[in-house]
């Protein structure tokens, strides 16, 4: 047996044997049975040696304890997408190419011609008691009184001590600049300055958009006066002259009974311009906007029709009591938007947008908004939460009347924010920004000589609004675009002709038209749109983002002046 089975055991290195098949006999395949040992399947004992193979090949099967070694798994390249990440907002703007060179074109040419004028004053500086007077309290007033208070007024010793008309001529000041729409914070630090340059240093200022408080303690006696304020709203060339009153009084060079003479006279003085330049101010106004918003030819013209019929209803009801302006501006919303809605009924293509905002621009609160949100950052909550309340009122008054419109026509109020993309190419916004300043300036009654500043504060802001919309987005590209304004607005303030700095900003305030934005998001809220609340909220961070570009704006204009020897003092 033992010599049989060494004889069947095939060589280890061969697999199988091949052997020729007898044909005459065919014995079966054993199955093998796999042991822990390398073994052969065992032979029949019952063949003979003689016999031959099977036909088929016998299998051999080796089954060892130790394990194979294992093959190498295929390599998987595994891509984790993170959800968060996305393209850089200069890869995903829309902003034409033309509109971008432009945009950077006008910076650089504005920041050349910065430097240069710069360089020419670098060795003027003032002298003279006056000169140093403006340089060091001006400084503090165009910094809105919010970054330091190194710049008190030594008080002459020839001051005058007669606080009662001290009193008199801070309330009329107090009350002329909160109508003019200064920040609150400018308000209370202007009349603290005048009180210490009239001997009156501790005075004691409360101002609010609705009132003002002024208390001057003197040695028996502690004069006060409160009166309402912010009832009426001055144009810009009472601004200026307001403005004005108010350097020459910190400086020194107007006393008390002077100034309030001199405010009593900018108060009631009748326009600058007549009424039918002022109607063509504002059709200029709307159709300059409604191109800035992306409107099409026939948007401008719909916008310019029903600017001059607002026009003309302001001039007519400008002696209605205040008690009754809620209803002015109801009405005008329902006629505006009605008649676009009704445009929109007949076939014409009529952009929601541009041609219903545009001719409601001086209704809309951007300069109110940006305004509180000023307020807000420089911690004056309770103005701040006033003039806020009171723009949100305002857009909610617009809102009514367009959906009030929008449901007598059978049109969805949700479309209002609705609106093609610069279908006048990318050079339609720059001309709407030359001919919205344009507007502005005989509209507002703003001063002739100021014209070109106007203009120029205006192209800066809306270049720096599309550089930051090209790298930034949308929100952020306000920040840039008050970033960038307020020191040529600073600038053109120290110009013989240039207009003060509030009043050279003020239009950029309703150019970055925060306030339409707000009027889209209100509306969609009173329309059930689905987009409502997204519009609200980039509404408010635009307000806080110009806020906060003014803020640093001042803190750059006021370093670059000082180190130019410039007095920026009309702020």
């Amino acid at each position: 047996m033992i010599g049989i089975a060494e004889a069947a055991v095939p060589d280890p290195g061969v697999t199988g044997v091949e052997v020729t098949p007898d044909p005459t006999e065919t014995l079966p395949t054993p199955t093998p049975t796999p042991t822990d040992a390398t073994t052969t399947p065992a032979p029949d004992t019952s063949v003979a040696p003689t016999e031959t193979a099977p036909a088929e090949p016998v299998p051999t099967v080796t089954v060892t304890q130790e394990p194979p070694s294992p093959e190498p798994a295929p390599t998987e390249t595994v891509v984790v997408e993170v959800p968060w990440t996305h393209e850089p907002a200069a890869a995903t703007s829309t902003i034409p190419l033309g509109a971008v060179i432009t945009a950077l074109l006008v910076l650089v040419v504005a920041s050349t011609a910065l430097v240069l004028a710069l360089r020419r004053n670098r060795g003027a500086r003032p002298t003279g008691v006056i000169a140093a007077a403006a340089l060091e309290p001006a400084a503090s007033t165009s910094e809105i009184g919010i970054l330091d208070d190194a710049h008190a007024v030594a008080i002459p010793a020839e001051a005058p001590t007669d606080t009662v008309e001290t009193v008199r001529f801070l309330m009329l000041l107090g009350e002329a600049m909160i109508d003019s729409s200064a920040p609150v914070v400018q308000v209370t630090r202007t009349l603290e300055r005048v009180a210490a340059i009239n001997g009156a240093p501790d005075v004691e200022v409360i101002a609010l958009p609705t009132a003002l408080l002024v208390s001057v303690p003197g040695r028996t006696t502690t004069q006060t006066a409160a009166s309402s304020a912010g009832w009426r709203q001055l144009r810009l060339h009472q601004v200026q002259d307001v403005l004005d009153v108010a350097a020459d009084a910190e400086s020194g060079r107007v006393g008390p009974a002077e100034g309030a003479e001199r405010i009593e006279s900018v108060v009631a003085a009748p326009p600058l311009y007549d009424g039918p330049t002022r109607v063509l101010g504002y059709v200029a106004v709307s159709a300059g906007l409604a191109m800035i918003l992306g409107g099409g030819l026939v948007d401008v013209l719909v916008a310019a029709v029903l600017g001059a019929a607002i026009a003309c209803l302001q001039v007519a009801t400008v002696r209605l009591p205040a008690a009754y302006q809620a209803l002015v501006v109801l009405s005008c919303a329902f006629v505006v938007s009605g008649a676009v809605f009704l445009l929109s009924r007949t076939g014409i293509d009529v952009g929601m947008l541009a041609s219903l905002v545009a001719p409601l621009v001086t209704f809309l609160p951007g300069a109110l908004l940006t305004t509180a949100a000023i307020d807000l950052a420089t911690r004056q909550m309770i103005a701040g939460s006033a003039r806020l309340a009171a723009g949100v009122m305002q857009l909610v008054l617009l809102a009514l009347g367009i959906v009030g419109a929008a449901a007598l026509v059978g049109v969805p109020a949700s479309e209002v924010g609705s609106a093609t993309f610069q279908p006048l190419g990318w050079a339609g916004p720059w001309i709407g920004v030359l001919v919205y300043g344009t507007g502005v300036v005989f509209h507002n009654c703003a001063r002739r000589p100021a014209l070109p500043w106007i203009l120029l504060v205006l192209v800066v802001a809306y270049a720096g609004q599309v550089v930051g919309g090209l790298f930034f987005g949308g929100v952020f590209s306000a920040f840039i675009g008050a970033l960038l304004m307020t020191p040529v607005a600073m600038f053109a303030a120290t110009r013989p002709t240039g207009p003060p700095a509030l009043v050279g900003f003020l239009p950029g305030f309703w150019l970055l038209v925060p306030g339409a934005l707000g009027l889209v998001g209100v509306t969609s809220i009173l329309g059930d749109g689905a987009q409502a609340l997204s519009t609200v909220v980039t509404a408010g961070t635009t307000m806080v983002a110009i806020s906060l570009g003014v803020l640093a704006g001042i803190a750059l204009g006021t370093a670059v002046g000082r180190r130019a020897g410039l007095a920026v003092e009309r702020f």
